[in-house]
């Protein structure tokens, strides 16, 4: 499922719930989505997955009453609010980031319970997180997966209304090069011009950053997704 490439890859999408994780789920189920059962996390918080071709979005939370001791977690607001590059090499992408110029925390490992062929095991990831995120209003850090299988289950993926894939995600700034330009750099690639803003193109989606001479921060908007048809639709994240 997953596969080392000379560009970067999008790992996954943070759909950012608070304690609000059970009320939402029947939201996106009624979408036609087939959601992995809720997962709690070594560090407090819990999840729910979309899980799509080699990409998934995560619906993030904590239990009612209990915030998670990581503050990045606890004080980030509702709706899409996290970008995850995916690495198969976690110390090297701390290096590279730390070449880079930018705060990197040292490699942390993740754990959460997993269902794999009918018996409980531990998912496993290596984290490469920000000390400073490198543009404000949009969390992002690098995720590998140790255990590929506890999340890229064909049951998981197989969704009721089709959906297949992530297709684009779509941000605001009022500086587009700028905050296009960082991502870019963040994720080892090049920024493209594009219409309307500027792209950063992945190996296996793109993002869009948006002219918006509005905006007072960047931020992110929509996340598009393909069905196996290949019709394109934005998720509707009832927040």
């Amino acid at each position: 499922m997953l596969h080392s490439v000379g560009r970067t890859e999008f790992d996954h999408a943070v759909v950012m719930v608070r304690d609000r994780l059970d009320a939402l789920a029947p939201h996106y189920e009624r979408q036609g989505f087939h959601l992995s059962d809720k997962a709690v996390h070594n560090l407090g918080s819990c999840n729910r997955l979309i899980v799509l071709e080699g990409t998934y979005v995560e619906l993030l939370g904590w239990p009612p009453g209990a915030p998670p001791a990581r503050k990045e977690i606890a004080d980030s607001p509702f709706g899409l609010e996290a970008l995850v590059f995916r690495t198969y090499d976690a110390e090297a992408t701390y290096t590279r980031l730390r070449e880079a110029g930018f705060a990197v925390n040292p490699v942390q490992e993740l754990t959460r319970p997993a269902m794999l062929d009918g018996q409980e095991v531990q998912a496993r990831f290596h984290t490469v997180r920000f000390a400073e995120q490198p543009l404000p209003g949009i969390r992002m850090y690098f995720c590998r997966h140790l255990t590929p299988e506890c999340v890229w289950s064909p049951a998981l993926m197989a969704h009721p209304n089709g959906a297949r894939s992530l297709h684009r995600i779509d941000a605001r700034a009022a500086d587009a090069r700028g905050v296009a330009e960082r991502l870019a750099l963040v994720a080892g690639v090049t920024a493209e011009a594009a219409t309307g803003g500027w792209d950063v193109p992945l190996a296996n989606l793109r993002i869009h950053v948006q002219q918006d001479d509005a905006a007072q921060s960047p931020v992110l908007s929509t996340l598009t997704l393909e069905n196996r048809d290949g019709a394109h639709y934005t998720l509707d994240t009832g927040l």
